[in-house]
């Protein structure tokens, strides 16, 4: 089964992403920051990473530079998770290793296709 990994501070979020996940079919792991991700990446060794950008103790941005130093997580697949929409976020969260990007509030139909084509290139 398919394992990702949410990291993401707030609860309702975290709810809704494991409920939706788990509804597809895949595998959910939970980190409530920035710390807690890293450990849990480690840990598992999921196959994708949904990464909240604002999370407390490591935002989203140091963990992904954490992740992409670490030989053996480097190759994780990483989708940047924001309220930030504006102009120019996505191509800062890309330009800086994310391997794709999706805004809050979620849209469900859309966050399922991000997902399917991020885990697409893993084969």
């Amino acid at each position: 089964m398919t394992k990702i990994l949410v990291a993401e501070d707030n609860p309702s979020n975290r709810e809704l992403f494991r409920e939706l996940l788990e509804s597809w079919g895949y595998e959910v792991v939970e980190a409530v920051d920035g710390e807690a991700a890293l450990k849990a990446a480690s840990e598992v060794n999921p196959d994708a990473v949904l990464l909240d950008i604002q999370m407390p103790l490591l935002d989203g941005y140091e963990v992904l530079r954490r992740l992409r130093q670490d030989p053996k997580l480097a190759h994780l697949r990483v989708m940047a998770l924001t309220a930030f929409a504006m102009r120019g976020d996505r191509e800062k969260a890309l330009a800086s290793g994310f391997n794709a990007y999706h805004s809050k509030p979620i849209n469900g139909q859309v966050l399922k296709r991000d997902i399917e084509q991020l885990l697409k290139h893993n084969d």
